[in-house]
């Protein structure tokens, strides 16, 4: 289930309360006469079972009430409620499967801004990576791997794609090509004082590493890897279920490859850096490729699903 609170201009709230009374989706549904002060006007609340989600916000943007008012939608983790039951029996599809776009476009928006906070886990992350690859240590692969916030603006680009949002593509493309500027520059910075300090020779960076040489040795595996692994990521945002997430990141290795590329760089290892740049390029484009994929699949399913809804108003439905 979701709730929805809408802050709505007195003019509109008739027909957000029509659109609202009229689904099958709705199990509940409140009106505050006068409680809003900004704008001035009423407060609606609903729930809503998430497989109705889609149709019901697009036909709430259809009133303008997102202009002038707003248009809030909550999960509900746990509610006890037979209208609530029938709401999610009687429209098609479910729940884990359903798709609310709005919340999946907010996201992509939220997780492709360029800010500080992301630029610091993902240059953390490459500097950990570039440790690793030094010790020849799969586990703190591994730790770079789940500190880098990179999937986020990778998946903001497939729901770019699908929803023909280009200003987000070019947000999310542009957080990545600077972050991992900044992230691959700093790190080359440190190698650099590492280097002069003597802690690291070109050996730990050329040098047999038969626990990470993965990283700038790119093959087939590296590209299905990272499609596999990019469509179950979208998966888990999609349906709420984060759980795969963490299987997600790791599984590719574009920050491993960032902190290789600034070894590289630091000590003039041409190989190393084309070897690691090719790597970064192939998962990049096969999770942005996946994510694409998974995502229009996804629209197209449930694009097919909103048609079944108007007739589900009239089946008979059993009582808990």
């Amino acid at each position: 289930m979701l709730h929805l609170r809408i802050l709505s201009p007195a003019a509109l709230t008739e027909a957000v309360v029509d659109v609202l009374d009229s689904d099958p989706a709705v199990s509940g549904l409140a009106v505050m006469r006068g409680a809003a002060l900004r704008p001035p006007g009423d407060v609606v609340m609903a729930d809503i079972a998430r497989e109705g989600a889609n149709d019901i916000v697009e036909r709430l943007r259809a009133t303008k009430v997102h202009r002038e008012g707003s248009i809030e939608i909550d999960p509900v983790p746990t509610f006890m409620s037979q209208a609530g039951f029938d709401a999610e029996v009687r429209t098609p599809g479910s729940s884990a499967d359903a798709v609310v776009w709005a919340e999946v476009a907010q996201r992509s928006y939220d997780e492709s801004e360029l800010n500080w906070t992301f630029l610091s886990f993902l240059t953390l992350a490459t500097i950990i990576a570039s440790i690793a690859i030094i010790a020849d240590s799969q586990i703190l692969v591994i730790g770079a791997m789940v500190l880098g916030p990179e999937f986020g603006p990778i998946a903001a680009l497939g729901v770019a794609l699908v929803r023909r949002r280009f200003v987000l593509f070019g947000l999310a493309a542009r957080t990545l090509v600077i972050g991992f500027v900044v992230a691959i520059v700093t790190t080359t910075l440190i190698a650099l004082v590492w280097r002069a300090l003597g802690w690291i020779t070109i050996d730990d960076v050329t040098g047999p590493r038969p626990e990470t040489d993965f990283i700038y040795s790119p093959d087939k595996w590296s590209f299905i890897v990272a499609v596999i692994a990019a469509a179950a990521g979208v998966l888990s945002l999609t349906s709420a279920r984060v759980s795969g997430l963490s299987g997600v990141f790791i599984s590719v290795t574009t920050v491993p490859a960032a902190g290789n590329i600034a070894l590289g760089t630091a000590f003039g290892a041409g190989s190393e850096v084309w070897g690691s740049m090719a790597q970064l390029a192939l998962n990049l484009s096969g999770m942005a490729i996946a994510g694409w994929a998974t995502l229009a699949v996804q629209n197209a399913v449930w694009s097919r699903v909103s048609p079944r809804r108007p007739r589900a108003m009239t089946r008979p439905y059993r009582m808990l």
